[in-house]
Protein backbone atom coordinates (compact mmCIF):
# COMPACT_ATOMS: atom_id res chain seq x y z
CA UNK A 1 0.00 0.00 0.00
CA UNK A 2 1.31 3.36 -1.18
CA UNK A 3 -0.90 6.25 0.34
CA UNK A 4 0.32 9.77 0.48
CA UNK A 5 -0.71 12.45 1.97
CA UNK A 6 -1.79 14.49 -1.17
CA UNK A 7 -3.56 11.69 -1.89
CA UNK A 8 -5.60 11.94 0.91
CA UNK A 9 -5.81 16.25 0.33
CA UNK A 10 -7.18 15.26 -3.11
CA UNK A 11 -10.06 12.92 -1.52
CA UNK A 12 -11.12 15.50 0.92
CA UNK A 13 -10.82 18.27 -1.87
CA UNK A 14 -12.93 16.73 -3.77
CA UNK A 15 -15.63 16.07 -0.96
CA UNK A 16 -15.21 19.89 0.17
CA UNK A 17 -16.06 20.86 -3.25
CA UNK A 18 -18.41 18.73 -4.02
CA UNK A 19 -16.46 18.00 -7.44
CA UNK A 20 -13.47 17.37 -9.02
CA UNK A 21 -13.62 20.71 -10.99
CA UNK A 22 -13.76 22.61 -7.63
CA UNK A 23 -11.34 20.26 -5.89
CA UNK A 24 -8.94 21.26 -8.86
CA UNK A 25 -9.18 24.93 -8.27
CA UNK A 26 -8.36 24.52 -4.44
CA UNK A 27 -5.63 22.11 -5.10
CA UNK A 28 -3.94 24.21 -8.06
CA UNK A 29 -4.06 21.16 -10.26
CA UNK A 30 -6.02 20.30 -13.68
CA UNK A 31 -9.26 18.20 -13.17
CA UNK A 32 -7.31 15.27 -15.33
CA UNK A 33 -4.80 15.54 -12.75
CA UNK A 34 -7.32 15.38 -9.55
CA UNK A 35 -8.41 12.21 -10.89
CA UNK A 36 -5.69 10.31 -11.25
CA UNK A 37 -4.86 11.11 -7.59
CA UNK A 38 -8.03 9.76 -6.71
CA UNK A 39 -7.62 7.11 -8.88
CA UNK A 40 -4.58 6.17 -7.32
CA UNK A 41 -6.06 5.88 -3.85
CA UNK A 42 -8.56 4.07 -4.88
CA UNK A 43 -5.74 1.59 -6.31
CA UNK A 44 -3.64 1.61 -3.32
CA UNK A 45 -6.75 1.27 -0.40
CA UNK A 46 -8.24 -1.43 -3.56
CA UNK A 47 -11.85 0.26 -2.96
CA UNK A 48 -13.87 2.33 -4.60
CA UNK A 49 -14.64 5.80 -2.76
CA UNK A 50 -16.55 8.14 -5.12
CA UNK A 51 -19.92 7.14 -6.73
CA UNK A 52 -19.83 9.66 -9.82
CA UNK A 53 -23.12 10.78 -11.64
CA UNK A 54 -24.09 13.58 -13.90
CA UNK A 55 -24.97 15.68 -10.93
CA UNK A 56 -22.86 15.31 -8.33
CA UNK A 57 -20.13 12.87 -6.12
CA UNK A 58 -21.15 11.34 -3.87
CA UNK A 59 -19.15 9.06 -1.03
CA UNK A 60 -19.38 5.29 -1.35
CA UNK A 61 -19.81 3.40 2.24
CA UNK A 62 -15.84 2.81 2.44
CA UNK A 63 -15.21 6.83 1.20
CA UNK A 64 -17.24 8.03 4.31
CA UNK A 65 -14.92 5.98 6.48
CA UNK A 66 -11.83 7.07 4.47
CA UNK A 67 -12.80 10.79 4.10
CA UNK A 68 -13.40 10.70 8.04
CA UNK A 69 -9.98 9.05 8.84
CA UNK A 70 -8.49 11.47 6.05
CA UNK A 71 -9.07 14.52 8.18
CA UNK A 72 -7.89 13.40 10.85
CA UNK A 73 -4.56 12.79 9.73
CA UNK A 74 -4.29 15.35 7.71
CA UNK A 75 -5.07 17.37 11.03
CA UNK A 76 -2.72 15.71 12.89
CA UNK A 77 -0.14 15.92 10.21
CA UNK A 78 -0.63 20.25 10.03
CA UNK A 79 -0.28 19.91 14.14
CA UNK A 80 3.12 18.27 13.92
CA UNK A 81 4.21 20.27 11.61
CA UNK A 82 2.80 23.89 13.69
CA UNK A 83 4.84 22.24 16.89
CA UNK A 84 8.30 21.89 14.87
CA UNK A 85 7.98 25.49 13.08
CA UNK A 86 7.43 26.73 15.95
CA UNK A 87 9.35 24.11 18.29
CA UNK A 88 12.07 26.71 19.08
CA UNK A 89 10.02 29.32 20.84
CA UNK A 90 9.11 27.56 23.66
CA UNK A 91 11.77 25.58 26.09
CA UNK A 92 9.71 22.76 27.88
CA UNK A 93 12.29 22.31 31.05
CA UNK A 94 11.22 18.84 32.63
CA UNK A 95 11.30 17.56 36.20
CA UNK A 96 10.14 14.56 38.73
CA UNK A 97 10.38 16.73 42.00
CA UNK A 98 10.73 19.86 42.56
CA UNK A 99 12.53 21.97 39.36
CA UNK A 100 15.36 24.14 40.31
CA UNK A 101 14.52 24.43 44.16
CA UNK A 102 15.09 27.83 45.29
CA UNK A 103 16.49 28.96 42.06
CA UNK A 104 12.82 27.96 40.06
CA UNK A 105 11.64 31.84 40.31
CA UNK A 106 14.37 33.36 39.50
CA UNK A 107 15.07 31.12 36.78
CA UNK A 108 11.75 31.56 35.33
CA UNK A 109 12.06 35.79 35.53
CA UNK A 110 15.31 35.53 34.33
CA UNK A 111 14.82 33.97 31.33
CA UNK A 112 11.38 35.99 30.68
CA UNK A 113 13.89 39.10 30.57
CA UNK A 114 16.94 37.54 28.56
CA UNK A 115 14.72 35.21 25.92
CA UNK A 116 11.34 37.15 25.47
CA UNK A 117 11.04 35.36 22.58
CA UNK A 118 11.79 31.53 23.83
CA UNK A 119 9.09 30.73 26.39
CA UNK A 120 10.10 28.78 28.90
CA UNK A 121 7.49 25.84 30.36
CA UNK A 122 7.99 23.91 33.50
CA UNK A 123 6.74 20.11 32.91
CA UNK A 124 6.74 17.84 36.10
CA UNK A 125 6.93 14.50 35.18
CA UNK A 126 7.71 11.27 37.55
CA UNK A 127 10.06 9.30 35.34
CA UNK A 128 13.73 8.71 35.74
CA UNK A 129 14.59 11.03 32.77
CA UNK A 130 12.04 14.10 34.14
CA UNK A 131 9.71 13.50 31.00
CA UNK A 132 12.72 13.98 28.53
CA UNK A 133 12.36 9.68 27.27
CA UNK A 134 8.35 10.18 27.38
CA UNK A 135 8.96 13.36 25.00
CA UNK A 136 7.16 15.59 27.22
CA UNK A 137 10.46 18.18 27.58
CA UNK A 138 13.01 19.24 25.28
CA UNK A 139 15.41 19.69 28.50
CA UNK A 140 15.01 17.80 31.86
CA UNK A 141 16.42 18.45 35.38
CA UNK A 142 17.61 14.93 36.85
CA UNK A 143 19.38 14.78 39.93
CA UNK A 144 21.22 11.32 41.17
CA UNK A 145 22.16 9.56 44.15
CA UNK A 146 25.79 10.03 43.33
CA UNK A 147 28.24 11.64 41.47
CA UNK A 148 27.93 8.80 38.87
CA UNK A 149 25.20 9.40 36.58
CA UNK A 150 22.81 5.61 36.68
CA UNK A 151 22.81 4.47 33.50
CA UNK A 152 19.69 2.22 34.49
CA UNK A 153 18.01 5.74 34.53
CA UNK A 154 19.96 7.88 31.82
CA UNK A 155 21.48 5.80 29.33
CA UNK A 156 24.44 8.00 27.90
CA UNK A 157 24.03 6.87 24.38
CA UNK A 158 21.07 8.33 23.96
CA UNK A 159 21.21 11.15 26.19
CA UNK A 160 23.95 14.38 26.82
CA UNK A 161 24.32 16.45 30.11
CA UNK A 162 25.61 18.43 31.94
CA UNK A 163 25.78 19.12 35.56
CA UNK A 164 24.81 22.64 36.54
CA UNK A 165 24.85 23.14 40.62
CA UNK A 166 25.60 20.51 43.45
CA UNK A 167 22.35 20.64 46.26
CA UNK A 168 22.92 19.56 49.94
CA UNK A 169 21.18 16.61 51.72
CA UNK A 170 19.00 17.14 54.14
CA UNK A 171 17.33 14.26 56.55
CA UNK A 172 13.03 14.52 56.19
CA UNK A 173 11.31 13.69 59.67
CA UNK A 174 7.86 13.63 61.17
CA UNK A 175 7.69 16.67 62.81
CA UNK A 176 7.19 15.06 66.73
CA UNK A 177 10.51 13.03 65.92
CA UNK A 178 13.16 13.39 68.69
CA UNK A 179 15.18 13.58 66.32
CA UNK A 180 13.65 16.74 65.06
CA UNK A 181 15.06 18.64 67.94
CA UNK A 182 18.08 18.75 66.51
CA UNK A 183 19.24 21.63 64.29
CA UNK A 184 21.52 19.09 62.14
CA UNK A 185 22.03 15.57 62.12
CA UNK A 186 24.08 12.60 60.64
CA UNK A 187 23.81 9.43 58.75
CA UNK A 188 24.67 7.57 61.49
CA UNK A 189 21.70 8.80 63.77
CA UNK A 190 19.61 7.49 61.35
CA UNK A 191 20.86 3.97 60.66
CA UNK A 192 18.23 2.34 63.09
CA UNK A 193 15.42 3.85 60.91
CA UNK A 194 13.39 2.85 58.07
CA UNK A 195 14.54 5.08 55.02
CA UNK A 196 11.34 5.62 52.71
CA UNK A 197 13.23 5.85 49.02
CA UNK A 198 11.75 6.48 45.51
CA UNK A 199 13.47 4.38 43.29
CA UNK A 200 12.52 5.49 40.04
CA UNK A 201 12.99 9.28 40.95
CA UNK A 202 14.07 10.11 44.44
CA UNK A 203 17.84 11.12 45.63
CA UNK A 204 17.80 8.93 49.20
CA UNK A 205 19.70 5.74 49.13
CA UNK A 206 21.42 3.46 51.41
CA UNK A 207 24.92 3.74 49.84
CA UNK A 208 25.41 6.51 52.09
CA UNK A 209 25.61 4.30 54.88
CA UNK A 210 28.23 1.40 55.16
CA UNK A 211 27.51 -1.72 54.66
CA UNK A 212 26.42 -3.53 57.22
CA UNK A 213 24.92 -0.24 59.11
CA UNK A 214 22.31 0.88 56.38
CA UNK A 215 18.58 1.35 57.29
CA UNK A 216 15.46 -0.55 56.31
CA UNK A 217 13.95 0.27 53.34
CA UNK A 218 10.43 1.11 52.10
CA UNK A 219 9.63 2.06 48.41
CA UNK A 220 7.40 4.80 47.58
CA UNK A 221 6.11 5.70 44.21
CA UNK A 222 6.54 9.84 43.84
CA UNK A 223 7.54 12.80 46.71
CA UNK A 224 3.68 13.09 47.47
CA UNK A 225 3.43 9.50 48.79
CA UNK A 226 7.55 10.20 50.11
CA UNK A 227 6.16 13.03 52.01
CA UNK A 228 2.86 11.50 53.21
CA UNK A 229 4.77 8.49 54.95
CA UNK A 230 7.65 10.41 56.56
CA UNK A 231 4.45 12.54 58.42
CA UNK A 232 3.26 9.43 59.57
CA UNK A 233 6.72 8.71 61.46
CA UNK A 234 6.95 5.16 60.05
CA UNK A 235 9.95 6.21 58.16
CA UNK A 236 12.49 9.06 57.57
CA UNK A 237 14.23 9.73 54.20
CA UNK A 238 16.85 12.01 52.73
CA UNK A 239 16.51 14.46 50.14
CA UNK A 240 18.56 17.16 48.38
CA UNK A 241 17.91 20.82 49.64
CA UNK A 242 15.28 21.47 46.32
CA UNK A 243 12.55 19.73 47.91
CA UNK A 244 12.65 22.18 51.09
CA UNK A 245 11.80 24.99 49.14
CA UNK A 246 9.28 22.99 46.59
CA UNK A 247 7.02 20.86 49.24
CA UNK A 248 6.45 22.32 52.55
CA UNK A 249 3.98 19.38 54.32
CA UNK A 250 2.56 19.98 57.51
CA UNK A 251 3.93 17.49 59.73
CA UNK A 252 7.51 17.34 57.80
CA UNK A 253 10.43 19.17 59.21
CA UNK A 254 13.72 18.90 57.14
CA UNK A 255 17.50 18.93 59.14
CA UNK A 256 20.63 19.42 57.56
CA UNK A 257 22.51 15.88 57.01
CA UNK A 258 26.38 16.63 57.64
CA UNK A 259 28.80 14.58 56.21
CA UNK A 260 26.57 13.59 53.55
CA UNK A 261 27.72 14.19 50.11
CA UNK A 262 26.28 16.49 47.91
CA UNK A 263 23.57 15.82 44.99
CA UNK A 264 24.66 16.88 41.79
CA UNK A 265 21.84 18.49 39.79
CA UNK A 266 21.75 18.16 36.01
CA UNK A 267 20.23 19.14 33.02
CA UNK A 268 19.77 16.10 29.94
CA UNK A 269 18.82 16.43 26.67
CA UNK A 270 18.27 13.84 23.31
CA UNK A 271 21.96 14.03 21.76
CA UNK A 272 20.55 13.97 17.89
CA UNK A 273 17.56 16.59 18.94
CA UNK A 274 19.02 19.38 20.73
CA UNK A 275 16.96 22.53 21.78
CA UNK A 276 18.66 25.57 19.92
CA UNK A 277 18.60 27.03 23.81
CA UNK A 278 19.98 24.20 25.85
CA UNK A 279 23.38 25.98 25.86
CA UNK A 280 21.48 29.40 27.09
CA UNK A 281 19.51 27.34 30.12
CA UNK A 282 22.76 25.67 31.03
CA UNK A 283 24.69 28.97 31.32
CA UNK A 284 21.97 30.13 33.32
CA UNK A 285 21.40 27.61 35.53
CA UNK A 286 25.33 27.45 36.29
CA UNK A 287 25.09 31.16 37.22
CA UNK A 288 22.03 30.70 39.33
CA UNK A 289 23.69 27.91 41.49
CA UNK A 290 27.01 29.80 42.07
CA UNK A 291 29.42 29.10 38.86
CA UNK A 292 29.63 25.31 38.90
CA UNK A 293 31.51 24.00 36.01
CA UNK A 294 30.44 21.40 33.01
Amino acid sequence: MDVELRHLRCLVAIVDAGGFTGAAVELGLTQPSVSRTLAALEDALGARLLRRTSREVVLTAAGERVVSRARRVLAEVEDLAREVRGGAARLRLGHAWAAVGKHTLALQRRWAAQHPDVTLQLVRTNSPTGGLAEGACDVAVVRSASAVLDPGRIDPRRFDGAVVGLEPRYAALAADDPLARRRQLRTADLASRVLAVDPRTGTGTVELWPPGARPEVEETRDVDDWLAVIATGRCIGVTAESTLTQYRRQGVVFRRLRGAPPVPVRLVWWRDDRHPATDDVVGLLVELYGGYGR
